[in-house]
């Protein structure tokens, strides 16, 4: 397999891996443009300009455009985090221009036609609607939110929908030009792919826009606090967020290293005494996520609202365990989840080309999958417990709660725990 990049003159980067056997490719181009991009007037429109991608194009109607993917048996698609938002096709080799000509046309040429607009806004609606009826999800949302607050990436992707309702066709091309310069583009491409072949249709569609690059966010600062929403359900949805490292900080692996002994699978602290042992709840786990300059370990867990206040404290009292206590196995065990988790998750073209752009988006270089394994191997239980300690005496956590928490212990309880 090799990988290879190119950068045009006016910005745009090219990377691309081809990977010998296939007969399939998985092409997109990667925005740096997500929801920490937009000013508080703007929350949600990076996805709302997402869904309008696929609404018409100076060339092709929606409908155009979904059958000149699927009428050759591919697969189109987008999605909008808070620091991308990416459009993407698999498909057949002989097929990838065609997918490289559909991806870029609806990236440069969108015509957010008023009536489409009025379409999709109702759609949006609907979505932002169906995930206040999943406790499981706007929970999440709730806890960016109190982590960081008064900031764009505490702000929920979709947007509120007083926001949805008014945004007009100008404030959608305004995000355009503001946010979708060359600078801003990274075109990936894995599988049965030609990295010439590639550059010089980039340079042909591309080619001719000016240099452009959006403004970078302003700094991520996790601050931490409660969000407690009681409500009649059947289940106490129960969020705990900690500061934890950026992509680029030196204890980025440490950190997914911790998640994952704490609670990243059924062999975890977290499942084996909350579940196994005390059959306190179904699910439960812990994750490290993070962004270019902040992140944050999550842990969530369902549980009956007699039972919220236990589970609180017992998992309070395993984090603190957790950050002294690692054995050697659960750091042997947590490396070749983190390992397998990624090996096995390249074994698609689609994987593949993400991990291209999202590589090249964050280092500006594409790290070698054995660079990886040997940081992921490089971390010891030293650095964990150096990791648990900043965990335990970095800022106040951040704090979601919904459904029946009245039991719940509060935000300064917590922390006293913590402290103890």
């Amino acid at each position: 397999m090799s990988i290879a990049t190119h950068t045009l003159a006016n910005g745009l980067r090219i990377v691309t891996e081809h990977m010998p056997g296939l007969q399939s490719a998985s092409v997109g181009i990667w925005v740096n443009a997500g929801g920490r991009h937009e000013r508080p007037e703007q929350n949600g429109i990076a996805h709302f300009l997402e869904h309008m991608a696929f609404k018409g194009t100076e060339r092709r109607t929606a409908l155009q455009i979904a059958e000149s993917i699927e009428d050759v048996g591919g697969y189109i698609n987008a999605y909008t985090s808070r620091e991308m938002t990416a459009y993407y096709a698999r498909v057949l080799e002989a097929d990838v221009p065609l997918a490289l000509d559909v991806i870029s046309d609806i990236v440069l040429n969108p015509i957010f036609d008023p009536r489409e607009i009025e379409v999709e806004r109702g759609v949006i609606l609907q979505e932002i609607g169906q995930v206040f009826d999943t406790p499981d999800d706007i929970v999440f949302d709730w806890l960016q939110e109190v982590a960081y607050p008064n900031q764009p990436l505490g702000r929920p992707i979709l947007g509120p929908s007083e926001r949805v309702r008014n945004f007009s066709r100008d404030d959608l091309s305004t995000f355009v030009r503001e946010r979708y310069g060359p600078g801003d583009l990274i075109l990936a491409a894995a599988g049965a792919v030609d990295h010439d072949v590639i550059c010089r249709f980039a340079e042909e569609t591309f080619g001719h826009l000016s240099p452009r690059f959006g403004a970078s966010p302003d700094p991520a600062r996790f601050a931490g606090g409660e969000r407690r929403e009681t409500k009649a359900l059947e289940q106490a949805h129960v969020t705990l967020g900690f500061e934890a490292p950026s992509y680029l900080h030196d204890d980025f692996y440490a950190a997914q290293i911790f998640a994952s002994a704490l609670g990243g699978g059924m062999s975890s602290r977290l499942f084996q005494e909350l579940r196994e042992n005390r059959g306190l709840c179904y699910s439960i786990f812990a994750q490290a996520g993070a962004y270019a300059d902040s992140g944050m370990l999550t842990i969530y867990a369902g549980t009956s609202g007699d039972d919220v206040g236990h589970l609180i404290e017992v998992t309070v009292d395993e984090i603190k365990r957790a950050t002294s206590g690692l054995a050697s196995a659960e750091l042997e065990r947590s490396r070749a989840q983190m390992k397998a988790g990624m090996l096995m998750g390249l074994e698609s073209a689609s994987s593949r080309a993400e991990r291209l752009a999202r590589l090249l988006a964050i280092w500006g270089r594409i790290p070698s999958i054995e660079e990886t394994v040997a940081k992921i191997d490089a971390v010891h239980l030293s650095d964990l417990q150096d990791y648990g300690a900043k965990l335990l005496s970095a800022a106040t956590p951040a704090v979601a709660l919904y459904g029946p928490v009245e039991r719940a212990p509060d935000l300064s309880q917590i922390g006293a725990r913590l402290a103890a």
